[in-house]
């Protein structure tokens, strides 16, 4: 038996001091500064995507920043904390009474993902859906635990193709940059169900 002796590294399995933490989306371990109100746009083809998949009505984007989303939605209620020069400046999380007789799709700023998926389910009469565009990692961390535990999705699309959510709706630039590390999914509760979420492949 003959064995060759590796004398050559062909690849560089190191990568740099912070490449591990940006391909898990830890933004905590990135070299670049958040963006300000955490203003990360969405390629349109998520929306475009999860039509496809599901029938939602009424619906209302609630962190629509440009519209990337609402208009793929077709959305009957755009608003954001920040005037961005679509929808109505709003803060969707000092709702206290208002209730919404329809749907809730948004790409929520990811630091308050939890509280926006808790306040759109409080506000929506059962029956109706909540849809949150999220990365996949949202799924760890015992904090979220008791949310999935009480309120379990209906559904999980994952998307098997790398979906952009570009700073400052930069997506070009993100784009000449190499694109995104981040796995993203779009998360689906149904207000009432609970029982086995199901996982679905999409893109």
């Amino acid at each position: 038996m003959c064995f060759t002796k590796i004398t050559k590294m062909t690849k560089n399995w190191k990568g740099n001091s912070n490449s591990i933490f940006k391909t898990l989306g830890a933004s905590n371990h990135t070299n670049k500064e958040r963006e300000l109100f955490d203003y990360y746009a969405t390629d349109p083809i998520a929306g475009r995507l999860l039509m496809e998949q599901e029938k939602f009505n009424n619906i209302w984007e609630c962190a629509c920043g440009e519209g990337h989303l609402a208009d793929e939605l077709k959305a009957v209620k755009s608003t954001d904390i920040i005037d961005r020069g679509y929808g109505t400046a709003f803060d969707f999380l000092s709702i206290e009474n208002q209730k919404w007789d329809g749907d809730i799709i948004t790409n929520p700023p990811y630091k308050y993902a939890k509280e926006f998926i808790e306040k759109a389910l409080m506000i929506i009469p059962d029956g109706r859906k909540v849809a949150m565009f999220l990365k996949l990692q949202f799924l760890e961390s015992k904090g979220r635990k008791a949310l999935f535990v009480s309120h379990p999705p209906k559904t999980l699309y994952v998307s098997s193709s790398r979906i952009l959510c570009a700073k400052n709706a930069e997506f070009e630039k993100m784009r000449k940059g190499g694109g995104s590390a981040v796995a993203y999914g779009w998360y689906v509760w149904e207000k009432g169900f609970n029982g086995n979420t199901i996982v679905r492949w999409i893109n």
